[in-house]
């Protein structure tokens, strides 16, 4: 269980999802938690959860041993400006996709020790991706506590931060991309047939059942696919389908321009 205080700056989609998780998992005392949004929604959901509310960015900071950077990229100075010197010496983990921890460091009045997050929105069901540079300068208690918030919720990986954005291209952005996947097999079910909602549940559950296996069981997905794809027989006749419309060579392509766009912000 975390022992330290938690604050969250932002408790949006993201932030929000991270610290509902903490708390409902049970590794987060909610008497340990102090958060401030800007959007009075934002602020009343976490009333909800028994949170401490906070009166402004600053007033998380001072509450708080670790703090949970959760803004939009355009809203990063902003937010920091007004957390003043409140930062110095504590320790803030930041999720703010594109914003190196060196970009970081240029908006803080004091000297905090960082962390980089690549999070990603299943983490609002505890099935979240989250990748924590390995080049941080965190102390051991502090990461260990963190760790435990993002292990409760998903899985973590360690990176170094020159990949954070190559992790924003693949995982931060892959729910969207697995969305399409499976709204277009729900489409080809529809097309044959099956009843919208149906084909939708088949699809997202095919998607589940399969990352399942492959996680579980530690199957390489090229092993997955020969388990299913008999001689002769339907899927791999859908599978020369996906490769002639060039499958492949669209996901890899699709992951290189969210990773080059996330080096850009």
């Amino acid at each position: 269980m975390i022992t330290k205080n938690i604050g969250i700056i932002g408790c949006g989609n993201m932030g929000g999802a991270i610290l509902y998780g903490a708390l409902k998992s049970g590794v987060l005392p909610k008497e340990n938690a102090y958060v401030y949004d800007i959007n009075p929604e934002m602020m009343n959901k976490a009333r909800g959860w028994g949170v401490n509310l906070s009166k402004d960015d600053e007033d998380v900071c001072r509450s708080s041993d670790i703090i949970l950077l959760a803004v939009k990229p355009q809203n990063t100075s902003e937010a920091l400006a007004q957390c003043a010197a409140a930062l110095d010496g504590k320790a803030m983990m930041s999720i703010v996709a594109g914003v190196t921890v060196e970009r970081l460091r240029t908006m803080i009045s004091g000297s905090p020790r960082i962390l980089r997050i690549m999070p990603n929105t299943p983490a609002m069901v505890f099935e979240g991706a989250f990748a924590l540079c390995s080049d941080n300068d965190f102390k051991e208690e502090e990461l260990a506590e963190v760790q435990q918030i993002y292990n409760s919720i998903g899985v973590v990986e360690l990176v170094p931060e020159h990949l954070i954005d190559a992790v924003c291209g693949l995982s931060g952005g892959g729910p969207a991309y697995v969305a399409m996947f499976i709204e277009a097999m729900a489409d080809g079910g529809v097309k044959q047939g099956l009843p919208r909602a149906t084909a939708y549940r088949l699809a997202a559950q095919t998607c589940l059942g399969t990352a399942k296996m492959i996680l579980d069981m530690n199957i390489h997905p090229g092993q997955l696919k020969d388990m299913v794809t008999s001689p002769g027989g339907t899927t791999i006749e859908g599978c020369e389908a996906l490769e002639k419309g060039g499958m492949r060579a669209a996901v890899i392509e699709c992951i290189n321009a969210g990773s080059e766009k996330s080096r850009r912000l």
